[in-house]
């Protein structure tokens, strides 16, 4: 980053995601900074230019958040495959997640990390305490 905010001004956190992509936005539509060259005082790129003016525009500064990556939830477990593994559990108590992990794959054609089967397992468990 080269803006000289950021430099010599102790207001300015380097290290704030959020208030660095803010003054990019700002300094392209206040202070009438070409978007290449406010990208490159910020150390973005332009894709990342447009795509946090289009989440400010949307969003406001809730847009500029940092948004989690990837899947949030369990996609590949279905309501389908877990009342397969359900069955599975019933059939064998002590079967293995390895051996669910092999048997989703041969019935579903899924491939599913041990973890995942795990963690689902678990929030199972959870939502449906055994009385």
């Amino acid at each position: 980053m080269t803006d000289s905010k950021f430099k010599n001004v102790a207001f300015f956190d380097p290290e704030d995601i959020m208030q660095v992509k803010y003054e990019m936005l700002r300094s392209v539509k206040k202070d009438d900074t070409g978007i290449q060259q406010a990208s490159k005082n910020f150390g973005f790129s332009r894709i990342t230019f447009y795509k946090t003016d289009k989440a400010f525009n949307e969003n406001g500064l809730a847009g500029l958040l940092p948004q989690k990556k990837g899947p949030q939830r369990a996609h590949k477990l279905s309501g389908e495959v877990m009342e397969f593994v359900k069955e599975l559990i019933e059939k064998k108590p002590g079967i293995k997640s390895d051996s669910i992990r092999e048997k989703i794959n041969e019935r579903f054609d899924l491939t599913v990390h041990k973890r995942s089967i795990e963690r689902a397992i678990a929030r199972s468990k959870k939502k449906h305490p055994e009385t």
